[in-house]
């Protein structure tokens, strides 16, 4: 009895153990692999600076991608950190995991020696010929032949038991001591990471400095930049605008369309036409769900935010949504800037229907709607599609182009011609 209660113990604790020790698993491969996709940022970011180091001029692009690698380190540290972190917990259970299994060891080590002494006692036939003789009745002598028999099945089994937690505690020791070499690393990746970040910080700084200095060299090409971005947010803004103006006619139409065929059924049985009844106001949101296929992508494109694709297959965000300012300079911006791989292309990010496409300073833009969403790539160096062509997730729209120096798409999402944040809907 006290050994079934034993086993049990064991192996509760050893599925708790293992449910702690898949969950920490799972927890330090997410941030190995949230580690390793920031790297490849930070690469690829490195890669397109190198390129444009060889000119004289600094570009605005450059600028962006300097302050988006030192964001990138950033989070690789915070990441390492968190890696560290979880090591951590999962070291504290494995030690505690093998001071159990150490315990137990003992204890059962105790209780076979305990056998083997008792064993020893009673090792020859004479002996148990008299422990089963010395019984009061043949039913007593019976469960005396029966214990003698079960000891030694216990016996064996105690000895299976102690091999098996043996080689369990040696295990334990060989994971405790792969967590701890992986400490290990992890601390040589934060020290390299933090002189890594130190540097990019100083470039950053010089950088800074050098746009200080030089300001009114950059200022024109800061003032054209911005005048430019305003002409093509304006330009989209209309674009939706326009979306939304023909749904609404569209809508006028089909209640005209309504009332005619009301009037005209009541003329052709003799009746009164019915009165005309002037129907509230719809908002755009409505106008835009106005049939059972836009409603349904529409709730289709929602269920997925926080998990649609990047317009990009690989990337840097170096532009966010919201208000920046370069030197003294001030705008903002109603989407996020990628940059990418020089030629890369340029994906949909969720089915739809292409509403326009069009060109301005050089370079085409694209709208794809979603029901009442709409989503936007601007900065492409080519198109493959054309207005009214159905497209789906992950589909190729066209080309990245380059900007300031740097291969850059510009993508934003509107519901019912209002900007949203493009981060809380795609992947991170």
């Amino acid at each position: 009895m006290k050994l079934n209660k034993l086993f049990l113990s064991l192996l509760f604790i050893a599925l708790a153990n293992t449910a702690f020790a898949q969950q920490d698993s799972k927890q330090l491969k997410a941030l190995k692999q949230k580690k390793e996709a920031i790297e490849r940022q930070i690469e690829l970011a490195q890669k397109n600076l190198n390129k444009t180091a060889s000119g004289k001029k600094l570009t605005l692009g450059q600028i962006n991608t300097i302050k988006a690698q030192v964001r990138l380190m950033q989070d690789k540290i915070s990441t390492i950190n968190s890696e560290m972190r979880s090591l951590d917990n999962q070291i504290t259970e494995n030690t505690g995991k093998v001071h159990n299994l150490q315990s137990r060891l003992s204890d059962l080590k105790k209780e076979y020696a305990g056998m083997i002494r008792f064993a020893q006692r009673n090792q020859n036939s004479y002996d148990k010929m008299m422990f089963i003789f010395a019984a009061k009745d043949f039913n007593q002598a019976y469960k005396r032949i029966k214990y003698l028999q079960q000891f030694g099945q216990y016996r064996k089994k105690q000895a299976a038991y102690i091999q098996g937690t043996e080689k369990d505690l040696n295990n334990q020791i060989s994971v405790l001591d792969r967590d701890l070499k992986n400490k290990l690393n992890l601390l040589k990746q934060q020290e390299g990471e933090k002189s890594r970040l130190d540097r990019k910080k100083n470039e950053q700084a010089k950088v800074l400095t050098s746009l200080t200095r030089d300001e009114r060299k950059y200022k024109q090409d800061i003032q054209k930049n911005r005048q430019q971005q305003v002409a093509i947010d304006r330009q989209m803004r209309a674009e939706i605008a326009r979306i939304i103006a023909e749904e609404k006619r569209k809508e006028e139409a089909r209640i005209k369309e309504a009332e005619r065929l009301a009037a005209a059924k009541a003329k052709a049985e003799g009746k009164e036409p019915p009165a005309t009844v002037t129907a509230k106001p719809k908002t755009t949101s409505q106008i835009l769900r106005n049939s059972p296929e836009n409603a349904k992508l529409s709730d289709a494109f929602e269920s997925n935010k926080g998990n649609l694709p990047w317009p990009v297959a690989s990337g840097v965000i170096t532009s966010r949504f919201g208000p920046y300012s370069v030197g003294t300079a001030k705008g903002h911006n109603d989407g996020i800037t990628y940059q990418t791989a020089e030629g890369a292309s340029v994906r949909a990010v969720f089915n739809g229907t292409v509403s326009r496409v069009g060109d301005m300073f050089g370079k085409y833009y694209v709208l794809i709607r979603h029901g009442e969403y709409i989503t936007i790539y601007q900065n492409l160096k080519s198109v493959s599609v054309s207005s009214g062509q159905a497209v789906s997730t992950r589909q190729t729209i066209g080309t990245a182009a380059i900007n300031d120096g740097m291969p850059e798409v510009s993508f934003q999402i509107s519901r019912s011609g209002v900007p949203l944040n493009p981060e809380s809907w795609v992947a991170r």
